[in-house]
């Protein structure tokens, strides 16, 4: 139970990745404050992990800044301090080029990238007074590396997540906070059992991932043992970005 002591506040942990992320941290013993705009959803991951560890649900909109510092604000005077950081919260809107709207691209925009910063921000203003700093990590997407049509909001903020990860463990670095990032494959959240098996096959690894591949490595990054990693940001894809593909 390495985290029992430790707070961690995960946004977009309602769902999916972030919900795996969640139950990881819970199950290592952490106090964690779970950050999600979806209410329901939200308060039955609080219920169902509090066998495990003090999971609080904070219903927040990540578009609103003053949510967010609700969210920090929160946080700190309940707890005193905030660990880690996981950004994992994100939206697509794969729509074509020529259709995408303004409105459209600024949500993606400042759900994905803004919140991502604004977050890391105000987590920083609390970890610096930690003696220990803490730890960011933020969900990209190997489609920061390569991309299938219609998805230029999307590529742009993952891409913009990675440039962001190096550019602020350097800002952070004399407050001991340690800044990486982690670019999930094709990770399936809702049905595996329903998955084909050339789904699997296309990978190296011979299976599709799942939400726990990417929480162990949430879990890795922020143990304080692996304090000599920042600014990095691992690719767990199960080996898709390295494969060379061609037509037979």
């Amino acid at each position: 139970m390495k985290y029992d002591k430790k707070v961690v506040i995960v946004t977009g942990g309602a769902n999916g990745i972030g919900r795996g992320i969640v139950q990881a941290f819970t199950e290592e013993g952490a106090t964690v404050v779970l950050a999600d705009v979806d209410e329901p959803s939200g308060n039955s991951v609080q219920e169902q992990a509090s066998s495990n560890g003090s999971v609080y649900f904070v219903k927040t909109d990540l578009r609103n800044p003053d949510e967010i510092n609700n969210l920090f604000t929160f946080t700190k005077d309940k707890f005193g301090t905030i660990d880690i950081l996981i950004n994992n919260a994100g939206v697509s809107r794969f729509k074509n080029v020529y259709d995408l709207s303004v409105e459209e691209w600024d949500d993606v925009i400042n759900i994905n990238l803004r919140a991502t910063f604004l977050c890391s921000q105000a987590a920083a203003k609390v970890m610096r007074s930690n003696k220990k700093g803490g730890a960011i990590v933020s969900i990209a997407s190997t489609r920061a590396f390569m991309s299938e049509p219609d998805s230029e909001a999307y590529a742009a903020t993952k891409g913009g997540i990675v440039a962001l990860t190096h550019a602020l463990s350097m800002s952070l670095q004399d407050d001991l906070i340690t800044v990486n990032s982690i670019s999930p494959g094709w990770i399936e959240t809702e049905n595996y059992a329903h998955l084909r098996e050339n789904d699997h096959k296309q990978h190296p690894s011979k299976r599709v991932g799942k939400p726990e591949d990417i929480a162990r490595a949430c879990l890795f990054l922020t143990d304080e043992h692996n304090d000599f990693i920042t600014g990095e940001n691992i690719i767990i894809d199960g080996g898709m970005t390295k494969k060379m593909i061609y037509e037979h």
